[in-house]
């Protein structure tokens, strides 16, 4: 069987038109990376778990913003034997409010020492153009799929 892992992306709506919530992964990594590396919060789940209520969580874990709504479904897809759900809803938050959890990881690499960091060190809503070359590439897909949804197809 297949991976399975859930992304929900959050948009707003802005007289300038729509934007998207992405996240920029914590830790030191990540730290001066930026293009090709935001996404919006990503799970893996198990066999027989509900996606959407395992998306919200995961969201709420990561963020620390409930995600409600009224969602709707992205087409799932499938890369390296990964099959991706997403969802889209429409909501609003201040982003620089994120509290996001922490994980655990080796810093430095070899060193033997365990050290925290934010799963996201911050998030920003991007307009759809800066989104596109913002988002991790494993997403790109399902972020195409919700253009056209938020930006509406007079505007494709």
């Amino acid at each position: 069987m297949p991976e399975t892992s859930v992304v929900l992306f959050m948009y707003r709506l802005r007289r300038h038109g729509p934007q998207v919530l992405l996240a920029h992964p914590g830790g030191p990594v990540w730290k001066n990376r930026d293009d090709g590396v935001w996404s919006a919060p990503k799970c893996d789940v198990e066999p027989g778990d509900d996606l959407l209520a395992a998306g919200q969580l995961h969201f709420e874990e990561e963020l620390g913003i409930r995600a409600v709504g009224n969602f709707v479904e992205l087409k799932p897809i499938k890369k390296s034997g990964r099959l991706t759900h997403g969802w889209a809803f429409c909501g609003d938050c201040d982003p620089t409010t994120i509290k996001s959890r922490l994980l655990s990881m080796e810093w430095p690499p070899g060193s033997g020492k365990q050290e925290e960091f934010p799963e996201a060190d911050r998030a920003v809503f991007f307009d759809l153009e800066v989104a596109e070359r913002k988002i991790n590439p494993a997403q790109a897909e399902l972020f195409k799929e919700l253009v056209p949804l938020i930006r509406g197809p007079s505007k494709s």
